[in-house]
């Protein structure tokens, strides 16, 4: 019943988007999904992942076949464009093989069987539609956002010691080989967390059930809660408001001034600024940095090498969104807050709501729309007494993660004692 609900809620929810975005005269999430059947795939990577997540639920024999038809789809898919001399890609095979999975489902299976090849199959397609969401989202807040905000945040970041600016020295620093590695974790987020939900639902085929939390439903949610904030609080960024970037990319003529990174914006009383009809206002809270810090949290449990690589995957996208300019450094301690707030609230979900969760998610409610207020409302106090609400930002944001460790520490079983053996009698 809850999978058949929360179906027919996100079915409506992409109709609205849709609607919503054929009325700018855009391509909505599903239409732009439609056409990666035949026409190239913006992320090929993402669509395999996707069949990765659909495959949990299959045999290794059906793996294999699984595996193989779509690498086969994608080897006549490319001849094809190389003999029209089209756009290259790939990922049309793995897409085939997930709709494929879900005629047999519907077809071919019956009772439990078919339910969890059809959980399967959605799980893989709601990795792709909520990327499709997202850039629905983005053009829309493009559309219907004229007035963007980011001087404001830009004064708020002088109390952070505006770190976008000092990150944006340092990653031109590294030259093509550091800005080429960051640049390819900060575009392959999604990836990394498909690693992540393959580890934590490995045992799917076995048990023949999934998991009743996992990192795929955090990364969802954020995607599907976080653009609202977006039209609520419009920034575009540091390398877009304030320059044409270190790396050739930027507001050109719509910038407020051409300062970043070199020069930090002065101090002044800050106003809302009008911007293109092209550039996301993508920034408030910063959702790259809430999906990072949902990967690291659910590497945790992992070994060593999850481990790690989730650690990596967290310090990687905080390096890339500050040295690429797309974020101010306020964006990141809202984007912790926001992720450690609807991490909490599934759980809370999935275990039943009690004290300890209710509390939990009502505190890192109430610290995110602080800080919302206080950028919005408090930026000049924040720039000119910078020894006072920078401490006050990262103890803010300390306190949320304190409040999540230990309500979650209460959630974890208790680990019995090992029996320590009796002593037995020694013969005479």
């Amino acid at each position: 019943m809850l999978w058949a609900v929360a179906g027919v809620a996100t079915l409506g929810f992409l109709i609205a988007l849709e609607i919503a975005a054929r009325r700018y005269g855009l391509p909505g999430p599903m239409t732009s999904q439609a056409q990666e059947v035949i026409f190239a795939p913006k992320s090929g990577f993402l669509l395999y992942a996707s069949m990765g997540l659909m495959m949990l639920v299959l045999t290794w024999r059906q793996r294999f076949i699984a595996l193989g038809v779509a690498i086969g789809i994608d080897i006549v898919f490319v001849l094809v464009r190389w003999a029209l001399d089209a756009k290259m890609s790939f990922g049309n095979g793995a897409l085939w093989v997930v709709l494929g999975c879900a005629v047999i489902a519907l077809t071919r299976r019956t009772g439990n069987e078919r339910a969890l090849l059809l959980k399967g199959v959605g799980l893989g397609l709601l990795l792709v539609t909520g990327r499709k969401t997202g850039d629905t989202w983005l053009l829309i807040t493009s559309k219907t956002r004229p007035m963007v905000l980011d001087p404001y945040l830009a004064a708020a970041d002088h109390a952070l010691g505006n770190p976008s600016w000092l990150m944006g020295r340092l990653v031109r620093a590294t030259g093509p080989v550091g800005t080429h590695l960051l640049d390819w974790v900060y575009a392959q987020l999604a990836v990394a967390a498909v690693v992540v939900a393959l580890y934590q639902l490995r045992k799917v085929s076995v048990e023949r059930r999934f998991p009743r939390h996992h990192l795929v439903r955090t990364f969802l949610v954020i995607g599907v809660v976080g653009p609202a904030i977006y039209m609520i609080f419009p920034v575009v960024g540091p390398v877009f408001a304030y320059g044409t970037g270190a790396f050739g990319t930027g507001g050109e003529h719509w910038a407020i001034a051409n300062l970043w990174p070199d020069t930090p914006p002065p101090i002044g009383p800050p106003h809302p600024v009008l911007y293109d009809e092209i550039t996301p206002r993508n920034c408030m809270p910063s959702l790259h940095t809430a999906w990072a810090t949902a990967i690291f949290i659910h590497s945790r449990k992992g070994p060593r090498a999850l481990r790690f690589a989730g650690t990596f995957w967290l310090i990687a996208t905080l390096t890339a969104t500050l040295g690429f300019g797309y974020h101010y450094g306020v964006d990141l301690i809202a984007g912790v807050v926001f992720a450690l707030t609807i991490e909490a609230a599934l759980r809370s979900f999935d275990r039943g709501w009690n004290r300890a969760g209710i509390q939990m998610v009502a505190y890192g409610t109430a610290v995110f729309a602080a800080l919302l207020v206080s950028y919005r409302y408090l930026p000049m106090e924040m720039a000119t007494h910078p020894w006072v609400f920078g401490p006050l930002l990262l103890l803010a944001m300390a306190s949320v993660i304190h409040v999540y460790v230990r309500t979650t520490r209460l959630w974890e079983p208790a680990t019995a004692p090992t029996p320590r053996p009796e002593p037995q009698p020694e013969p005479v």
